[in-house]
Parts: C-alpha cells; structure tokens; sequence
C-alpha cells in the first residue's frame, strides 16, 4: 500500500526511533531500513527528533528532552554528523514538547537548536505546535524561542492540536490545531515565506473532512505568503508546496 500511494504522492519519512540524542550506540540496522524504505519510496527526505528515548536498558516510549549545554551541542550533533554521513544527505531536526526543564541548561532550547544544526550542518523541521506547549508548560515565551531558529534551516513545518490536562498542555495529537498556534504559523509564515507544513492528527481522528478543514486553513497561509528568498531557497533546495 506504501508503495502505491508513493507512487501518486511525494512522501516524507518522520522517525522516533533513533533516540539520536541518547548515549548508547546508533543503531545503524535501523538506519540501514530506514535508508532502504527512503530508496524504495522515493521519500523526499528523514527527519528525527532532538531527544533521547533511554539507553539499551531501559527505553521509553517517548522523546525525552536533552539539557541545553554546550556538552549536549556537541554530542547531539557528532550523532546527526554520524546519520548524515550513513544517510549520504542532510536529515531534519524537530524541537520536541517538554514538560520539564534542567537545573543545568547553559542556553535556552531556541539557542540549543539553533548551535546543533550550525554544528551538524543539518536542516531543521519545526514543529510550532511543540513550541507553544513547551512555551506553556514552562512558562516560557514562545516567540523568544521562534526568535532564534534559523530559518533558512526549516525545511518543514509541523503543526497539531493539544491535549489541556488543566496543570499542563499534553502534546497528544489528538486535537484540533490550537487558534495560538495557527496565529504563530501566519505570523512566522508572513515573515518567512512558504515553507513545506504538514498538519499531525494521530489520534481520537475526526471525520475526513474535519481534517481537509485544518488542511484548508493550512493551505491558505502559505498561499498567500510571499515567495522564499533567494539564499533560503539554495540553502533548502528546490521543492513544491505541499
């Protein structure tokens, strides 16, 4: 079935399964199926996560968040330089939602992103969505962190809906897009140029066509959005919207 809708439609590979942040050795099987399923499918391009998921002990099913230092700068991108290098291309990095910060944070995690993918030389995937309930759990202001990203790195943009728990936004996927966080995609969208988005609804799924809704909305920001800068579109590449 794979094969066949890759056939109609340009797919993109999305994984949380490398615990790229972690300290045990990659797990190059995985990478190596990874790269295989991108070969057979034709997949534009592999993004992972800016976590860790345990060690080869003890797992979580889950993206852990790393501390902000210059030690985890430097470790986190020797383990994307290691994927490239497997790969033999560039993979995107996604900011995960946090709900907890570390007492030794050096920078913050706008800062910390931004010095791996410098260091990595990688791209970045940008989940807006991520960003705002990080933003909220800590009590953070997002834009200080949207501030920071350098844009001619986001090659993609995620977007979902939030689970309010009352104490805390739980990064559930199981709602729809947050009107927050439709305005900060407009705003960083209007400021940028269109860039590649795609709306996460993994669960609790509504009807069709509550979903081509939130696609609507989507599609109608970047329509009306000036086109990429020069520089951007040779840092990123050639693409088509989608």
């Amino acid at each position: 079935m794979l094969q066949e809708v890759s056939e109609r439609y340009p797919l993109v590979l999305h994984s949380v399964g490398l615990s790229l942040g972690g300290l045990s050795p990659l797990d190059l099987d995985y990478l190596k199926q990874v790269k295989a399923l991108k070969q057979e499918t034709g997949a534009l391009w592999y993004s992972e996560h800016a976590s860790f998921s345990g060690n080869n002990d003890f797992k979580v099913p889950d993206l852990l968040p790393l501390p902000y230092t210059e030690e985890a700068v430097d470790h986190l991108s020797q383990r994307i330089m290691q994927v490239q290098e497997f790969m033999g291309e560039r993979i995107l990095l996604e900011n995960v939602s946090t709900y907890l910060s570390c007492q030794f944070n050096e920078m913050t995690e706008g800062e910390f992103i931004a010095a791996v993918a410098d260091k990595a030389d990688c791209y970045l995937l940008l989940d807006i969505n991520n960003a705002y309930v990080t933003a909220k759990n800590l009590d953070q202001e997002m834009q200080t962190f949207m501030d920071v990203i350098p844009v001619e790195r986001v090659k993609q943009i995620h977007l979902a809906g939030f689970h309010d728990k009352g104490d805390f936004l739980l990064d559930a996927h199981n709602h729809a897009v947050d009107q927050k966080v439709w305005q900060a995609f407009e705003l960083f969208i209007e400021k940028n140029g269109a860039i590649p988005s795609m709306i996460e609804w993994d669960n609790d799924l509504p009807p069709l066509a509550r979903l081509l809704q939130e696609r609507e909305i989507a599609a109608s920001i970047l329509a009306s959005a000036k086109p990429v800068t020069q520089a951007a579109t040779a840092f990123r590449g050639s693409y088509a919207l989608s």
